[in-house]
Order: C-alpha cells, then structure tokens, then sequence
C-alpha cells in the first residue's frame, strides 16, 4: 500500500485508491433572484427570464460528456444547490431528473435534495417537487430577526420562513433541513438564542449552523459591516450548540446537527471523501480511478457554460492530486466529522499508508488537538475549535 519512488518523496506522488469510493452527483443552479452581500458561491442574477428548459439540456448534456468515468458506478445521492434552486419550476427539475435516472442507476431509497429560499415560491411547489422524487429540502433561512435579513440582502422575512417550513411539511417531506448564521451584524447571543429557538419551533430534521464569515470579492469584502467580536461569536456558538442539544440534535459535524438517523448523506459522503459528478456552471467533480483522483471544474458564466456543455471546453480545470494534497484532503474533510475515523479508511479512499501520517498524528495528540482510541482518530474539543491548526500539523512539506 502507498507509492514509493526514489525520485521523488512521498507526497507528490499521484494518490491512486485502493477501490472506488461510493458516488454522488452535484447539479448547481446558478441563478438568484439578487446577489446577497456576503455570497462567495456561483451565483447570477438572471438578465431576463430564466433560461431553465436551455439548462436543463446544457446539464444533460454535461452529464453525457461525464458518464464513461462513471460507468457501472450507482449514485447514493444527488444534490440541487445553487445560487436558488427553487426558482426552477417542478417541471424542469421532474425533466431533469427523469434525465439523470435514465443516465445512471440511483441507488433504493437515495437521497435526493433541493435548497429553497423562502420568497420564491408558488403555491403547492413542494407537494409537486415531491412527485418529481425530491425528498429532502434545505431552506436558507438564516435568521428569523427581520433586520437581520435585511442587512444580509435576504428577499423573505420571518413569516415567509415559517410558512416555507410549513409548506414543507404539508407536503409530506420527511426530512427538512434550515440553514442558521451566527455572527451576524448587530446580532446578541439572546438574539442567536431567539434564531434557534424559531427554528425548533419548525420542527426541522436538520439544522445547519455556521458563522458568517466576510469573503473577498463579496460586497460584504468590499466593504466589511461590524460584526460582533469573536468572543461574542464563540459564545452564540455555544448557547445555541447547548440548546440544540438539548433539543435532541446530535453536533454530529462542525457546522451541522441533526436529529438521529437524519444526517445529511450527501454532505457526510463529501466528508467522507466520497466521489462525485459536478454538472452545471461552476460546479466541482472528485473522480477516482486506476490513474488517480482527479477534480474538475466546469467554467463559471453559465451562459458560456450553456455554449460548451457536453465538451471539453465546458470544462475549466483539470486536477490530478498528488498523495500530499489527497492526505490533506481526507483529513481537512474527515475531521470535521465527530466521529473522525479510522485509519482504514484513509487507506482505502487515498492509496497512502497511515504510517505516512504517524509522525504529524503523534504531534497533534501532543498538542491537544487529536484523540485516538484503537484505529480511530477525531478532533478533540480544542481540535474541532482550532480545526485549521491541526490541519497544519499533517501539511507536508513542500
């Protein structure tokens, strides 16, 4: 197990899998109805109507150009995120994924999501997303303070969060997931508190709690608004973490807690360094096979994206990993989980030795910042708090 050369150490040699991981497929929707002021995603505001039946083409079309590195492979689950998904009509989504299902065998019982943003959304939307075979809606809520959302550049308020959430369940959805920020500002811990406990009202399955974080070339980078100091941050994290817990949700990875049995699958496959097909403008692959692991990007502009798709000119960027940059990836991926995991697994998904990682293991134990038992590994507490610092510990030297 492991690549050996006597040119050349260890990490820069290509990382090639023991067998191939399970596979998902990403699909990105690139449009919103307006850009929010902190949003780094691939997201557009569209110049006239949606061009959603000429996207639905380009992405079958993608996923054509794709399919012989997928070949034999099943899908565990598949993944509509964007820019705002739901601003596509059931019928586009229902041709869609009638397109993937003839293309690729979807595993019994797969998880297939849609992200929905309150505010864009007609009557019986989701009982007819439903009937498509969507089973599971994520909901950009973000917060339920109005003031909040205007200073984010959300297009809903509170009461249309709640009647999204509601219409959710009205339509039978058995898993239903809203997206909380703290952070935010302006914002108080009561305030973070108050979020937290509007969204148990909900009765959601999953909750997705992070901080906002102002990235560069964002509105928010270009000019920063005064969020609140980070021991303020630290402390909305942990009064609203304890209150979900003691709700029933398991913190089960850094930014996401569930109640049991309804993890997101989709997001613990990435975790888990999973494989999976990215078709649409902007959107990411993992590809493993007997070469290697290789990462593609699809160009960004959808209209360009459009022009292309089912070529190679489609495609942006084209990675092959070396084992150091696989090893990293694992872990940057596995050790946001609170399970962590075990070293067989690192085996298998990257091809490397764990004995290539002892030494930087051995360091971060030291430090505080790992826990092992047996043949497992998982952040400590400082670890998951200090997660950038115990990456660096395992970063090769180049």
């Amino acid at each position: 197990m492991g690549v050996s050369s006597k040119l050349e150490p260890w990490h820069r040699q290509r990382a090639v899998p023991e067998r191939l991981p399970p596979l998902t497929l990403y699909v990105h929707l690139p449009w919103c109805v307006r850009k929010c002021p902190y949003c780094d995603f691939n997201s557009h505001v569209p110049a006239g109507d949606l061009p959603e039946q000429a996207y639905v083409d380009a992405l079958l079309a993608d996923l054509d150009h794709d399919l012989p590195a997928a070949a034999g492979r099943r899908v565990e689950s598949v993944y509509f995120g964007g820019g705002t998904p739901s601003l596509f009509s059931p019928e586009a989504l229902g041709r869609l994924l009638e397109g993937i299902r003839e293309r690729l065998p979807l595993a019994k019982g797969a998880e297939i999501t849609l992200e929905a943003n309150p505010g864009t959304l007609r009557e019986r939307y989701f009982d007819e997303v439903g009937a498509c075979g969507i089973n599971r809606i994520s909901v950009g809520v973000q917060s339920f303070e109005d003031g909040h959302l205007r200073t984010l550049g959300r297009i809903h308020d509170a009461a249309e969060a709640r009647a999204t959430a509601a219409a959710v369940h009205a339509a039978g959805f058995a898993e239903l997931n809203i997206d909380l920020m703290v952070g935010l500002p302006g914002q108080t811990v009561t305030q973070a508190l108050a979020d937290v406990e509007s969204a148990l009202a909900l009765v959601p399955t999953h909750i997705s709690h992070y901080q906002l974080t102002i990235e560069p070339g964002t509105a928010f980078g270009r000019r920063p608004p005064p969020v609140p100091p980070e021991g303020t941050v630290v402390r909305q994290q942990v009064a609203c973490r304890e209150r979900l817990a003691e709700a029933g949700y398991d913190h089960y990875e850094v930014s996401a807690l569930a109640r049991p049995g309804h993890v997101s699958r989709h997001n613990v496959h990435y975790w888990r360094f999973g494989d999976y097909l990215g078709i649409g403008a902007g959107a990411h692959a993992k590809l493993s096979g007997p070469e290697g692991i290789r990462r593609r990007a699809r160009v960004t502009n959808p209209v360009r994206y459009m022009a292309t798709a089912g070529t190679e000119a489609a495609v942006a960027e084209t990675q092959w990993l070396d084992a150091g940059d696989a090893a990293v990836e694992f872990l940057l991926n596995a050790l946001r989980l609170r399970q962590g995991f075990d070293t067989n697994l690192f085996e298998v998904r990257t091809g490397l030795a764990w004995a290539t990682q002892q030494p930087a293991a051995h360091r971060a134990v030291e430090l505080g910042l790992l826990d092992t038992s047996d043949d497992r590994l998982c952040a400590s507490d400082l670890g998951w708090q200090l997660l950038d610092t115990l990456l660096g510990v395992f970063l090769p030297e180049r």
